[in-house]
């Protein structure tokens, strides 16, 4: 008799049973993580966004209403460490509260572009024919006038605030969420789950609610990641063309339009913080949007 033996094949199979695989999708999801790292990088800039603007106030107190002429176009130093503007506003302070109209104003453009979007492109696929037609032909003609010639003439009109702002935004964003949903609809409508629903009596509001919509969870959060990155770049067009929040309200866009006036004064600090700041967190937007796609959508994987 030898010290080892061959494990019989009832042996295998129980040490099989004892030692169960890791759930397939549990597998797939952080190896998935793991190949995307820019994702991972995306998501904490937003963080350090989100706790720079909304958090940073609270630690680092400015006064960002009352202007102090004597103290105005400082050089980065003790007591302003990225120095003051024309205003004497501290820039650094100033780029966190601008920063909170810029990411608030942002978020609730792509929430309420993204859900009219959604429910219009899911009724328009769902029914199809003239309706689907007729609807579509809605988003064409808005989509074929140009969107900043449109801002300006409505900046121009009123007096712009948060609220004008995000329902005007908003108006000139959600047809492309709506095209995208309205495909999604048009190939869900035939399978199988959907025409059960309709067997068993179900109308269409039910189907379009819980099947329709449900199933282009994927194709409407990582829209909605790049319209929160298209929002906060619109914003900052408009504020650099002057048609931005009033004064004293701050955005990244109206800081780049007060500081390029200055910028061939060598006053530098009044453009590349914010500038860089921008440029950052849209392309976190960005990242995450990809990583997101990457992950939810089953074709690729």
């Amino acid at each position: 008799m030898t010290m080892f033996s061959r494990p019989t094949a009832a042996g295998a199979a129980a040490a099989a049973v004892a030692e169960p695989a890791p759930a397939g999708g549990t597998v797939r999801t952080r190896s998935r993580l793991r190949i995307s790292p820019l994702g991972i990088v995306g998501l904490a800039t937003i963080a350090a966004a989100c706790l720079f603007c909304f958090v940073g106030p609270l630690v680092y107190h400015t006064n960002q209403v009352a202007s102090n002429l004597a103290a105005s176009n400082l050089k980065p130093g003790h007591g302003h460490p990225l120095g003051t503007d024309d205003n004497g506003f501290d820039i650094l302070g100033r780029l966190m509260v601008g920063g909170q109209s810029s990411l608030e104003i942002g978020a609730a453009v792509a929430v309420l572009a993204t859900s009219f979007g959604v429910i219009w492109g899911a009724i328009a696929g769902f029914t199809g024919g003239f309706l689907d037609a007729a609807m579509m032909r809605i988003v064409d003609v808005i989509l074929a006038v140009p969107a900043l010639f449109l801002l300006l003439i409505l900046a121009t009109s009123v007096a712009p605030s948060t609220l004008e702002l995000i329902v005007v935004l908003s108006f000139l964003a959600w047809q492309v969420p709506s095209r995208l949903v309205r495909g999604e609809s048009l190939s869900l409508r035939t399978r199988e789950f959907v025409q059960a629903v309709k067997v068993m009596g179900g109308g269409s509001a039910r189907s379009v609610i819980r099947h329709i919509i449900p199933n282009t969870v994927s194709t409407i959060v990582v829209n909605a990641t790049f319209q929160v990155a298209d929002a906060i770049l619109i914003l900052a067009i408009l504020s650099y063309l002057g048609f931005g929040l009033p004064p004293p309200a701050a955005t990244w866009g109206g800081m780049l339009s007060d500081g390029s006036s200055y910028i061939f004064a060598g006053y530098w600090w009044q453009i590349y913080p914010v500038g860089i700041l921008i440029v950052v967190v849209v392309v976190a937007f960005n990242f995450v949007g990809d990583a997101l796609r990457d992950l939810l959508d089953v074709r690729l994987r």
